[in-house]
C-alpha cells in the first residue's frame, strides 16, 4: 500500500488536495490523478484523498434504536459480596433486615392510607353519590345506570361500598336486578381509578412513569373494552341476569359464616383511631329515607344498648288498635299497647374526630389532604427502598421469575397462572384497588413488566368477585338471592370480559392501547391528568346530564360523537393498513389544523401558562430568599439569593469540521495550534464525514 501523502499544501476547503511529489514518486501519474508543474518546474500530482484505513473509529455508526419498554438493567453499584469483610457482611445483612422491615411499614401505611382515603371521599361526596340511585326513571336507563356506576365508586373510592348500596336496593325491590347489571359494570370502571392515580406519583421520571402509567391504564382499558362490547349485549340479551338466575336457582345456597377479614384485621385497628362510619346512612339515602339526611356519616356511638318495651300508648281510633283485646278507651282518649324501641348509648368512638363539632364536609377534606401526602410519601419511599433492593443478581431472579414464560409448547400456560395469582394475591388482601396500587411502583422500575401486569389485573378483578361472593353468601336470609345474584353478575361479566380481550393475543388491545396512552403521557405529562378528568368525570356527568333530558336529547347528541369517532378509528386504520384505497390528501392529517392532530400547540399553552405560575411564585420565593438572607447576614452570593435567578442554559451544538481534518490523525498535522486538549476544552463536537476522509 503507498504512503500517505504530505499535507503541507492541503486546504480545508478543498474538494482535491494537491500534494508535491517525491523524486521517486514522480516517474509517472497514476490513473486516477493529474499531473501539473509549479513555478520551478517541479511536477504537483493532484490526488483524490482515499478512505482511511486507520484502526480508529472515524465513522460513528448508527446506533439502535432503543425500544423505551424494555426493562431496564437493575444494576448493583455497591460493593460486591466477595470484596467484603467480615464486618461488611454483617453490616450487609442487618441492613437488608432493616430495609424490609422499612418495606413491610411503608407498604402497611400506604394500605391504610388507601383506606382512609376512601373514607375521606365518602365524607365529601357520599351523601350525593347515594343521591345518584333515588331517581329510578334514570336508573331503568343503562347506560345512566352505567355512569352512574362510575360516579358513584370514583365519588367514594370503593367499589364493595357501591355494590352493597346496589344489593342493598335490590333486596328492598327498589331496583330489578337488570337495571342494577349497568351499575356493577360501571363501578368495575371506577374501581380502577385508584392505582392510575397512584402512578402519577411517578411522574418525575419519565420512563418510569411511561411504564407506571401504562401498567395502571391496563386496567381501565379492559374495563372500558369489556363495557363497550358488554353493556348492549346484555341491554339486548339479558344474558347475565339469565345466567345469574339460573346458577341461583339450581343451587340451593345456605347463609355461611361472614367472609374472612385477613387485611382488615392488621389495618383496622390504626384506621379505626382515625376515623369511623356509618355506612348505613349512604343504604338508607340510596332508599329515599328522608330521616338521615341532616345525619352525619361520622360514627360517635360505638356501644349501645337497644331495649324494647311495651308501653301504653293512644291512638286515634280502636281500628288503629294493635289487637282488640289490647284495646280500651279511657274518656276521650283510645288507648292500646305497643312494643316501643328504645336506644341507650354506652360507650363513644375512640378516633381523633369523635369531640370534634365538624362538618362531614370539612373532616373528609382534612382527611383526603392527609391521606394523600401520606400515600405520595409512602410510594415515594417504597419505590426507593425497592430501588436500592432490587438490583443485581436479586433483580435478575425476580425479574427472570415473574416475567419468564414456561418453555414450549406450554408457554400459554403461563398468563393464565398469573391470573390464578393475582385473584388469590386480591382475595388475600381483599381489594383489587390495593393489590394493583401496589404493582404499579413494581412496573414504574421495571421489575414487572406491562405484558405480565395485564393477566395479574385480569386475576384481580376475579379475585375481587370472590370476596363479594363469600360476603354475599353471609347475607340474611331476606337479602341473600339479591346479593348473590349481584356478585355472581360481577363475576361473570370478569370473565366474560378476559374471554374477549385476552385468549388470543391478536385481542389483547388493552396492552397497546395502554402503550400508547403511557407513551403520550410520558411526553406530555399533563395528558394524564387530562384524561383522569375527562374518562372518570366529564364523559360520566355529560352522559348522565343528558340522560336526566331523556332518551331523545342522548341519542341526538351521542350519535353524531359517536359516528366522529368510527370514521377516525377506520381512517386511522386505513391510513396504515392501506393507503393506497385512500385519496392522496386523506393518507395523512395534513389537511387539519396543527391542534387538532397534534398536541404539540397544546402542550406550548399549558407550558406558557404553568411558566407564569411560577414566574408568580417564584418572585414570592425572591422575597422569601431576601428575606432569609437579610435574617442569617449571608452574603448575596450565596446558594439562597441564586435560587430565583433566571439562568439560560447555552446549549453545545455540534460544529461539523471541515472535511479534509476529518481524520483525527490528520487533525493534530494540519491544524496549526490547534492541540487534542484545546478541542477538548473548547466544548466543540467533531462531526465525522462520510464523503472524504
Amino acid at each position: 500500500m503507498a504512503p500517505w501523502p504530505e499535507l503541507e499544501n492541503a486546504q480545508p476547503t478543498s474538494e482535491k488536495h494537491t500534494v508535491k511529489a517525491d523524486g521517486d514518486q514522480s516517474a509517472k501519474p497514476e490513473k486516477g490523478k493529474e499531473t501539473e508543474k509549479d513555478d520551478t518546474g517541479a511536477p504537483i500530482t493532484k490526488i483524490e484523498l482515499v478512505p482511511s484505513h486507520s484502526t480508529a473509529a472515524l465513522i460513528e455508526e448508527p446506533t439502535e434504536v432503543e425500544d423505551p419498554w424494555d426493562l431496564p438493567e437493575l444494576k448493583d453499584t455497591g460493593i460486591k459480596w466477595s470484596e467484603r469483610d467480615t464486618k461488611g457482611k454483617i453490616l450487609c445483612v442487618f441492613q437488608g433486615i432493616g430495609k424490609f422491615i422499612l418495606l413491610l411499614v411503608f407498604l402497611y401505611f400506604f394500605v391504610c392510607s388507601l383506606d382512609v382515603l376512601s373514607s375521606a371521599f365518602q365524607l365529601v361526596g357520599g351523601k350525593v353519590a347515594g343521591k345518584f340511585f333515588n331517581n329510578n326513571s334514570i336508573m331503568s336507563n343503562p347506560l345512566a345506570g352505567m355512569v352512574i356506576g362510575v360516579l358513584v365508586t370514583v365519588l367514594v373510592q370503593s367499589s364493595s361500598t357501591s355494590t352493597s348500596i346496589v344489593v342493598s336496593m335490590v333486596a328492598s325491590s327498589l331496583l330489578p336486578v337488570n337495571a342494577a347489571i349497568p351499575i356493577i359494570m360501571g363501578a368495575n370502571i371506577g374501581t380502577s381509578i385508584t392505582n392510575t392515580i397512584v402512578a402519577l406519583m411517578q411522574a418525575g421520571d419519565r420512563k418510569e412513569f411511561r411504564r407506571a402509567f401504562a401498567g395502571a391504564t391496563v386496567h381501565d382499558f379492559f374495563n372500558w373494552l369489556s363495557v363497550l362490547v358488554l353493556l348492549p349485549l346484555e341491554a339486548a340479551t339479558g344474558y347475565l341476569e339469565r345466567l345469574t338466575n339460573l346458577v341461583v336457582e339450581s343451587f340451593h345456597f345456605k347463609n355461611g359464616e361472614e367472609a374472612p377479614e385477613l387485611l382488615k384485621v392488621i389495618t383496622d385497628p390504626f384506621t379505626k383511631l382515625i376515623i369511623q362510619l356509618d355506612k348505613s346512612i349512604l343504604n338508607q339515602i340510596a332508599m329515599n329515607d328522608e330521616s338521615v339526611q341532616n345525619k352525619s356519616m361520622i360514627k360517635i356511638w360505638c356501644k349501645t344498648f337497644t331495649n324494647v318495651t311495651e308501653r301504653n300508648v293512644t291512638v286515634p281510633s280502636p281500628e288503629n288498635c294493635t289487637s282488640p283485646s289490647l284495646c280500651w278507651t279511657d274518656g276521650l282518649y283510645t288507648w292500646t299497647i305497643k312494643n316501643v324501641t328504645y336506644k341507650e348509648n354506652i360507650a363513644k368512638c375512640r378516633h381523633i374526630f369523635v369531640n370534634f363539632n365538624l362538618s362531614d364536609a370539612v373532616v373528609g377534606v382534612i382527611l383526603l389532604i392527609t391521606s394523600l401526602l401520606i400515600l405520595c410519601t409512602c410510594l415515594i419511599l417504597i419505590v426507593k427502598l425497592l430501588g436500592s433492593v432490587l438490583r443485581g443478581q436479586v433483580a435478575a431472579v425476580i425479574k427472570k421469575t415473574i416475567n419468564t414464560d414456561f418453555p414450549y409448547p406450554f408457554g400459554w400456560v403461563t398468563g393464565y397462572l398469573a391470573i390464578l395469582v393475582g385473584a388469590g394475591m386480591t382475595f388475600i388482601v381483599q381489594s383489587s384497588s390495593v393489590f394493583t396500587s401496589a404493582m404499579t411502583p413494581l412496573i414504574g422500575i421495571g421489575v414487572i413488566s406491562v405484558e405480565r401486569a395485564y393477566p395479574l389485573t385480569l386475576g384481580a378483578n376475579i379475585g375481587t368477585t370472590t370476596t363479594a361472593i363469600l360476603a354475599a353468601l353471609a347475607s340474611p336470609g331476606n337479602t341473600l338471592k339479591s346479593s348473590l345474584q349481584i356478585a355472581l353478575c360481577h363475576f361473570f361479566f370478569n370473565i366474560s370480559g378476559i374471554i374477549l380481550w385476552y385468549p388470543i393475543p391478536f385481542t389483547r388491545l388493552p396492552i397497546r392501547l395502554a402503550k400508547g396512552l403511557g407513551s403520550v403521557s410520558a411526553k406530555y405529562r399533563w395528558f394524564a391528568i387530562v384524561y383522569l378528568i375527562i374518562f372518570f368525570l366529564l364523559i360520566p356527568l355529560g352522559v348522565f346530564g343528558l340522560s336526566l333530558l331523556g332518551w331523545p336529547v342522548l341519542v341526538g347528541v351521542a350519535s353524531p360523537i359517536i359516528l366522529v369517532i368510527l370514521l377516525v378509528v377506520v381512517l386511522k386504520i386505513l391510513q396504515s393498513c392501506c393507503p393506497g384505497f385512500l385519496p392522496q390528501k386523506l393518507r395523512s392529517w395534513d389537511f387539519l389544523p396543527l391542534w387538532m392532530r397534534s398536541l404539540e400547540p397544546w402542550d406550548k399553552l399549558i407550558t406558557s401558562l404553568t411558566s407564569c405560575f411560577q414566574r408568580r411564585c417564584c418572585c414570592c420565593c425572591r422575597v422569601c430568599c431576601r428575606v432569609c438572607c437579610g435574617l442569617c447576614g449571608c452574603s448575596r452570593c450565596c446558594r439562597c439569593s441564586k435560587c430565583c435567578e433566571d439562568l439560560e442554559e447555552v446549549k453545545d451544538e455540534p460544529v461539523k469540521s471541515p472535511e479534509a481534518f476529518d481524520n483525527l490523525a490528520m487533525d493534530k498535522e494540519a491544524q496549526d495550534g490547534v492541540t487534542k486538549s484545546e478541542v477538548e476544552a473548547s466544548g466543540t463536537k467533531i462531526v465525522s464525514s462520510v464523503t472524504a476522509l
